[in-house]
């Protein structure tokens, strides 16, 4: 890569080439450079917003099919075009990491011209489904993909360990969606939603940069635990998963259950944080656990939310 960020042409293969390496393009190709998992994932926190959005203003969710499904499918195709067009930008490196080395667009199932036209049309299709709903929605959405798109995968991702806190904006833009879909006002708990996901992210992010230091060295990537070491790291995931308990508990209006489940998610989270300097002796190992634990963490939080509006 070239000081100003662009791609020369000795490190992409020109598209005549790809052209004639490419494999047979198959939707199972489309649906893996949407990456599906990311798509899902940020569909339940989308949802949680939507529907805690509807139980605050009386909003009956049977009585407006259409919104729900307009603004879970224009998330949905919003997110995985964003997934594409980083999949199109980091085309030059994803081949020197073990995690992204089978994407189609470095195998070669799909040419970089399918990849980037998928990615464009699957945002546009996504925001205007979006303003379908409300412009509000659609404002939201298209920011969440520039952030994640220009401002991350473009820009931060390759020059500064501060690409993970750029990441985290886009990421926790989700449940904003999922509110203003129902509530374009947003509610300070739409606020609160949005902090925690935000929060949570640096830790999880964080340990998984942990778990593929070498692969992220060998791209060239500054994630923090290459720039400045693992102990560095730890610090900064007890740090924020630390501070992501209070933040969870400005929902403590949810109720006792709600507030319970948070305070003893996110205690449990700190204590194994804190036994990554006395029992753990492989780094990699507790990183491991750290972000297994993430994962755990967030779908439980937000299905609690969810769970004690119902009764």
């Amino acid at each position: 890569m070239n000081k100003s960020g662009a791609l020369s042409s000795t490190e992409v293969m020109s598209e005549e080439q790809q052209q004639s390496q490419v494999k047979k393009a198959t939707w199972r190709s489309y649906m893996d450079i949407s990456k599906t998992g990311i798509v899902k994932s940020n569909l339940i926190t989308m949802f949680a917003g939507l529907f805690l959005a509807a139980h605050y203003t009386q909003t009956p969710l049977s009585a407006a099919p259409h919104i729900v499904i307009l603004a879970m499918l224009g998330s949905a195709l919003i997110i995985a075009g964003g997934c594409a067009l980083n999949n199109y930008v980091d085309r030059d490196i994803d081949d020197k990491m073990i995690r992204t080395d089978k994407r189609p667009s470095v195998t070669g199932e799909l040419t970089a011209s399918q990849v980037l036209w998928y990615g464009l049309i699957t945002s546009a299709l996504g925001t205007m489904m979006l303003a379908s709903v409300n412009m509000t929605t659609a404002v939201i959405g298209l920011s969440g993909l520039v952030i994640y798109v220009v401002f991350y995968t473009m820009w931060t991702k390759r020059t500064t360990t501060l690409n993970t806190i750029v990441g985290s904006f886009a990421g926790a833009v989700p449940p904003l969606i999922g509110w203003a879909a129902i509530d374009p006002g947003l509610h300070p708990y739409a606020w609160s939603l949005f902090l925690i996901l935000f929060v949570w992210q640096t830790p999880h992010f964080l340990a998984l940069a942990m778990r593929r230091c070498e692969e992220y060295r060998a791209a060239g990537i500054p994630m923090l635990p290459v720039v400045a070491g693992f102990g560095v790291t730890k610090r900064q995931i007890l740090i924020y998963t630390a501070a992501l308990i209070p933040v969870s508990l400005t929902l403590f209006n949810f109720g006792a259950v709600y507030t319970a489940v948070a305070f003893v998610l996110g205690v449990g989270w700190l204590v194994l944080g804190f036994a990554g300097y006395k029992k753990y002796d492989d780094d990699i190992k507790w990183a491991t656990h750290m972000f297994l634990y993430s994962l755990v963490y967030l779908m439980v939080l937000f299905a609690v939310m969810v769970i004690v509006h119902m009764f």
